[in-house]
């Protein structure tokens, strides 16, 4: 094994702002704790909450890392005592509390997981946040069963051509909202029964339609605002709402006397801040249920583009453009 460098680039955020915020700098290559590894990174995934850090309204949970990137894949090269799951030289995938936009990341060691064969560095980096994100919000908070409804908003976003992928290689049926033809033509091509153009549709009605007027069991969202009292619509009886954004806003003018007379959940969570034991129980779930899905290939990374890590400012630009389907990955 070669000897490490001392030293890195990373892409720090100068201050709180714009895509150009994003700056290349040289850091110490960090140093893995117990229980932790080292990974070399050669991709790392971009994320709605990596725009929210940049901006100032994503907090650094503490001892976590002030570099942005929540996901990365690359191989190990160094171990923290204890770290006994893996072994330098292979290649993994794994969620990180922060510190992916550099060449050198630390991880804990049960976050990781080996890249199954046929899978790229480029295809693994953008799997581990929106897998977890997906796994913990539709199946063990939404618990959707086969043959019940899903309805992603966003359904073309890294998220939401995840979700499809999961909830279908489960067995349920899936509906998406999408803003344009192009994002509704990607969604069903990879395997959602119905997608509604939220700009000339209304999302309640057609996802009645879809479901006989019964509603649907689940839906994922990462809208909010004026999205939740149609939620609460377009829901069937016992129906779950799991909210994992707020991009119309965290507050809502809604009427609540749904939740009773339907019998609905409205419940939410956000990955970063949760426990270490929390994400290696999910890693675990992940790798029993979810990986198979992937050596089959019924789940398959969609990549909307690739840019190289000193390109950050234009990855999160691309981000915020709205135009992208599917996820956007920094090369290392």
């Amino acid at each position: 094994m070669d000897k490490l460098p001392t030293h890195m680039t990373a892409i720090a955020i100068s201050s709180p702002g714009g895509p150009e915020v994003l700056v290349p700098e040289q850091r110490e290559v960090p140093k893995p704790r117990a229980g932790e590894i080292l990974v070399k990174v050669e991709a790392a995934g971009v994320n709605r909450p990596d725009v929210l850090q940049r901006m100032g309204k994503y907090p650094v949970p503490p001892g976590a890392s002030d570099l942005p990137g929540l996901e990365i894949a690359g191989t190990i090269v160094a171990l923290g005592e204890g770290a006994q799951k893996h072994k330098i030289g292979d290649r993994v995938m794994s969620l990180t509390a922060g510190g992916g936009y550099a060449e050198y990341c630390v991880a804990p060691d049960a976050h990781a997981i080996t890249i199954p064969e046929g899978l790229s560095m480029k295809q693994a980096a953008t799997l581990p946040e929106t897998v977890m994100t997906v796994w913990h919000n539709v199946f063990e908070r939404g618990a959707l069963k086969p043959g019940e409804t899903l309805l992603v908003h966003g359904g073309s976003s890294g998220i939401g051509t995840t979700a499809i992928q999961m909830a279908k290689a489960y067995g349920a049926k899936v509906i998406v909202t999408v803003g344009g033809q192009d994002k509704a033509d990607a969604c069903l091509k990879l395997g959602a029964d119905v997608a509604v153009n939220y700009k000339t549709q209304d999302f309640v009605a057609e996802a009645k339609t879809a479901t006989d007027g019964k509603g649907v069991n689940v839906i994922l969202d990462m809208v909010g605002g004026d999205y939740v009292d149609r939620n609460y619509d377009a829901a069937a009886t016992e129906g779950r709402i799991v909210q994992i954004a707020f991009l119309g806003g965290p507050k809502a003018t809604a009427n609540f006397g749904k939740l009773m007379m339907k019998r609905l959940w409205h419940t939410g969570s956000t990955l970063r801040p949760r426990s270490n034991e929390d994400k290696a129980a999910m890693v675990g779930a992940i790798e029993a249920t979810v990986l198979p899905w992937i050596l089959k290939g019924q789940l398959k990374p969609l990549i909307d583009s690739e840019f190289s890590l000193r390109d950050a400012a234009k990855a999160h630009a691309r981000m915020e453009s709205g135009q992208h389907i599917g996820k956007i990955v920094l090369t290392v």
